[in-house]
């Protein structure tokens, strides 16, 4: 079976982890440090924060922005629930607005129709890795004087007009396995504000600001030194990992040739295709018949947020987002993973050619 994800753990990896816990320092100490600074430079802003999770990093960044409760949060319905979760963390609300048909991504022109008085940021989502249409929300969080926080944990290294995302507004990466690039479970926010920067890495440890001086309720979200051994070794990969995804994503749109509905990329924009998400009319038989023939495959998501149970008992399950819901009966997933082997990619297009 061809898996829908395959993380890439070498021999480098295998030493830096062996340093660290020759070192002594296992927890957050000068790897973190300097995993922090690699990855500022590598989005291109001033700052980053390390945490324990995408959906720290997501909970960190809403907080250090002063979001809370009366507070409403504009976000996407169709992505993982940790997105609309971390907005419930703080106490504020989440407020959801259908997506675009053919990126997915949050529709800025259905989420200029949901900002009220009490509206006090936006957290698109660059899914899939493809970028969110940032220039529309830079310009709706000025014109409204909304935050900006950008969930870039599917997105590590795309662009939107040649700037990476994660640089418009505060960024939040996940380092879970099966991202673009892993540290086993981890997180980033990235800023160039600093005041974001120092609330941030506050409230990752317990709300201090210097050695047991505590001014805010924090959290205990540090990484270990563990994980940035590993984060700095696979960012030294990244680019070389998302070139790999793009020339596996451009093989199988070259060749398949069947009644899928293909992923797009939009100009100005760089796709980095931590997934390869077509739709396709009768799901559960295609995956049955792919899986039948040694592919895997995914499906993310087949319920949107507001219809979770969660959500539901929360007074949500009467909203209706057209696009998100048919976009959640029809989305599957396909291996576009950096270890696929030109036969892997051959035997997938020879099944999706035969549904």
């Amino acid at each position: 079976m061809i898996p829908i994800a395959c993380p890439d753990i070498g021999e480098g990896e295998k030493k830096a982890v062996a340093e660290v816990l020759d070192s002594g320092v296992i927890a957050q100490g000068p790897k973190v440090g300097e995993f922090e600074q690699r990855f500022a430079e590598y989005v291109g802003v001033e700052y980053a924060v390390a945490v324990s999770s995408g959906t720290a990093a997501l909970h960190v960044a809403l907080l250090a922005h002063g979001l809370g409760v009366g507070d409403e949060i504009i976000t996407s319905p169709f992505t993982f629930i940790a997105s609309s979760n971390a907005v419930l963390f703080t106490g504020a609300k989440p407020v959801f607005a259908d997506i675009e048909e053919d990126t997915f991504n949050l529709d800025p022109e259905k989420v200029k129709e949901k900002i009220t008085p009490n509206t006090k940021a936006i957290l698109p989502i660059h899914l899939f890795g493809h970028p969110a249409d940032m220039g529309a929300y830079v310009d709706l969080a000025a014109d409204h004087g909304l935050a900006l926080i950008e969930d870039a944990c599917q997105a590590h290294g795309a662009t939107y007009k040649g700037e990476k995302v994660g640089s418009f507004g505060s960024g939040c990466f996940s380092f879970y396995p099966t991202k673009n690039m892993t540290t086993g479970e981890g997180g980033m926010i990235t800023t160039d504000d600093k005041i974001i920067d120092r609330r941030s890495r506050s409230i990752r440890q317990h709300g201090m600001s210097k050695p047991y001086t505590h001014e805010v309720l924090g959290h205990n979200f540090r990484t270990t030194d563990i994980a940035a051994a590993i984060g700095l070794e696979q960012l030294t990969k990244l680019n070389g990992y998302n070139k790999a995804r793009r020339d596996n994503a451009k093989y199988l749109m070259d060749n398949i040739s069947s009644d899928l509905v293909l992923p797009v990329q939009r100009r100005d924009c760089f796709h980095v295709f931590h997934q390869f998400t077509v739709r396709v009319r009768g799901r559960d038989e295609a995956v049955e018949k792919l899986r039948s023939e040694g592919v895997g495959c995914g499906i993310y998501y087949p319920t949107p947020s507001h219809r979770q149970p969660l959500y539901v008992g929360l007074g949500y399950g009467g909203e209706s987002y057209p696009v998100a819901q048919k976009a959640a009966g029809e989305v599957l997933s396909l291996p576009v993973h950096p270890k696929l082997k030109n036969e892997d990619l051959d035997k997938i297009v020879k099944a999706c050619n035969r549904l």
